[in-house]
This record gives structure tokens, C-alpha cells and sequence, in this order.
């Protein structure tokens, strides 16, 4: 059941990252939750309650990659030969700790987002969980 509820929260983050990305080349896709809507059904409410976490987590998530890229940009800038070798591991440490939290982060807006689905939805999730990773392994197999 573990299992089940981590591969399912595996693929809501799939489907939640490839859809922005798609929604980015064309405006006309639907956005990430129409996806998941129609894809386990989901009601106006909890389409409404994901939006909200989801525009909360985000931003907050974007925020930390934003300061996460300003630190690796000052790391880049002690590439010389009169380096600060304190100055790096300041830095590596500050971003080893950003990157924790924008791992915390991702992993608690999944937890939120599986949180609205009914059983029933996270059961539709893993049976197409199952379903993608079966393609992706016949397309890694080699022509026979």
C-alpha cells in the first residue's frame, strides 16, 4: 500500500511538471489540475482546493530556486585563482540547505495534493502509474 501511495504521488508530480511544461509551448492545453481532473475525475471542490496548494507551494518552491540559482552564480564567481575557499563552503552549505527545503517542499505539496484525492482516484493515479511504466519499458526494449 506504501508503495501505492508513493508511486501514485510520483506520478501526480509527473503529470504536474510534463503539464506545465507542455501548458509553456501552447497556451491551449489545459492547465495541470483540467489534466488531473479529467484524467481520476475530480470534483469542482478539490479541483479548487489543489489550485490553492498548489499556487501556494509553488510559489514558494520558485522562490527557493530563485535564491538557490543566485548562490551557484556567486559559487561560479570563486572560480578563479584567488579563490575563498570559506566563501564556497558557505555557499555550498547555504545551498545544500535551500536544495533541502525545496525537496521538503515538493515532497509536502504532493502529500497535500494526494491528500484531496478519494481512494478511488488514488487507485485510477496507480493503475495509470502502472500502465505508463509499462510503455516506457516496451519502449526501452529493443526491436525483436
Amino acid at each position: 500500500m506504501k508503495r501505492t501511495s508513493i508511486l501514485g504521488a510520483a506520478f501526480v508530480a509527473l503529470v504536474l511538471s510534463v503539464s506545465a511544461l507542455a501548458q509553456q509551448a501552447t497556451q491551449r492545453q489545459p492547465d495541470q489540475v483540467d489534466q488531473l481532473a479529467e484524467m481520476v475525475g475530480l470534483t469542482e471542490d478539490q479541483q479548487s482546493e489543489i489550485r490553492a496548494i498548489l499556487d501556494d507551494m509553488q510559489g514558494k518552491i520558485g522562490e527557493l530556486r530563485q535564491e538557490a540559482r543566485q548562490i551557484q552564480l556567486q559559487m561560479q564567481a570563486e572560480i578563479k585563482a584567488d579563490y575563498d575557499e570559506d566563501a564556497i563552503r558557505e555557499s555550498a552549505e547555504k545551498l545544500g540547505d535551500l536544495t533541502g527545503e525545496i525537496a521538503a517542499l515538493s515532497t509536502l505539496m504532493q502529500a497535500k495534493v494526494d491528500s484531496v484525492f478519494t481512494q478511488e482516484q488514488r487507485d485510477e493515479l496507480d493503475k495509470r502509474m502502472r500502465q505508463m511504466q509499462q510503455q516506457m519499458q516496451q519502449q526501452r526494449q529493443p526491436a525483436q
